[in-house]
C-alpha cells in the first residue's frame, strides 16, 4: 500500500464544521518529511481541516521554520537524510516543549520507544488513516491548550513529590524536575489517584487525550521515562507500581509489582 493512498482526497467532514466555529484561530502545523508528494497530500487534507500548514523536507529547514513560523505542533518523520527526525527532536527538546508527533514508515517498536524517550508527544506508523492523524493532532493540541491556560494555583504533595499544577512544576524535595507535558499529566493523574490502580486505557484517555488502540505501549514508555527521571529517591518512598494486565498506581500495594 503506497503512503500516498493513505491520504484520500476527502471533503470536509461534518464534525469539522463545529470545530471551525469553536476555534479562535487556525492552528499552525509544520510537516517535516522528505517525501514531497506525501507532504503535498498532507497539506491539502490538513488545510481542509482548517489548519495552517507549512512544509519542510529536511531537518535544518524544519528548525529554521520552527523559529520563523512558531507552529503549534510539528509532524516529524523519523527517516530523513542528513539531520534525521530524532536529531531534530533532540534539538527541539533542548529548549522547547513544542508538541511533536513522530511519523515512522517502519512498524518498529524501538523507533517508537526511542521517540517517546526523547520527548515526543505521540507517534503514528505509516501508512495511517488521515482522520486518525487529525484526531491525534487535536488531542495533542487540546492538552497543550489546557497546559497553557491559566489555572487556579494548586499544589499536590505525596511523599517527596510536589506538583504545582498551575505552573506545571514538579519537585523532588527541593530539587526541580523537568518533565514533558505527557509525563507531567500521567504523574498528576497517578498522584490524584494515589493508592488506586489506573488502567492503561484510562491513562491514555485522561492524560494523553485519546483512546488506546490494540497493543499501544506509549503509556508504558512514558511511565518508564518517569521512573528513570524520578530515580531512586522517589521510588523508595512513593514508587510507581505496575499491576500486570491492569495498569499503574503510585504508592505501596501488596498485590502490585514493578513491570518492565
Amino acid at each position: 500500500m503506497s503512503t500516498i493512498r493513505a491520504f484520500p482526497r476527502l471533503g470536509l467532514p461534518r464534525y469539522a464544521l463545529y470545530r471551525i466555529r469553536m476555534l479562535e484561530r487556525r492552528s499552525r502545523v509544520l510537516v517535516v518529511d522528505d517525501d514531497t508528494e506525501m507532504c503535498a497530500m498532507l497539506k491539502e487534507y490538513l488545510s481542509k481541516e482548517q489548519f495552517d500548514v507549512a512544509l519542510a523536507h529536511d531537518g535544518d529547514t524544519a528548525l529554521r521554520l520552527v523559529e520563523e513560523t512558531a507552529p503549534d505542533i510539528v509532524l516529524l518523520d523519523v527517516s530523513m537524510p542528513s539531520l534525521g527526525g530524532f536529531d531534530v527532536l533532540r534539538r527541539l527538546r533542548a529548549d522547547s516543549d513544542l508538541p511533536v508527533l513522530m511519523l515512522t514508515a517502519r512498524d518498529d517498536h524501538s523507533d517508537r520507544v526511542h521517540g517517546l524517550e526523547l520527548g515526543a508527544d505521540d507517534y503514528l506508523t505509516k501508512p495511517f488513516n488521515a482522520r486518525e492523524l487529525v484526531a491525534r493532532i487535536n488531542a495533542i493540541l487540546r492538552r497543550a491548550k489546557r497546559a497553557d491556560a491559566t489555572e487556579a494555583p494548586e499544589v499536590l504533595q505525596l511523599g517527596l513529590l510536589t506538583l504545582e499544577t498551575g505552573l506545571r512544576r514538579v519537585k523532588i524535595g527541593d530539587e526541580p524536575l523537568a518533565l514533558t507535558d505527557a509525563e507531567f499529566r500521567i504523574l498528576e493523574l497517578l498522584v490524584r489517584n494515589a493508592g488506586r490502580v489506573v488502567t492503561r486505557s484510562e491513562i491514555t484517555r485522561r492524560a494523553l487525550g485519546r483512546k488506546r488502540h490494540g497493543l499501544d505501549r506509549s503509556v508504558d514508555t512514558h511511565v518508564s521515562n518517569l521512573r528513570r527521571k524520578l530515580g531512586q529517591r522517589i521510588e523508595s518512598s512513593t514508587p510507581i507500581l505496575g499491576v500486570r494486565g491492569a495498569g499503574y498506581m503510585i504508592g505501596v500495594s501488596s498485590d502490585a509489582a514493578p513491570v518492565a
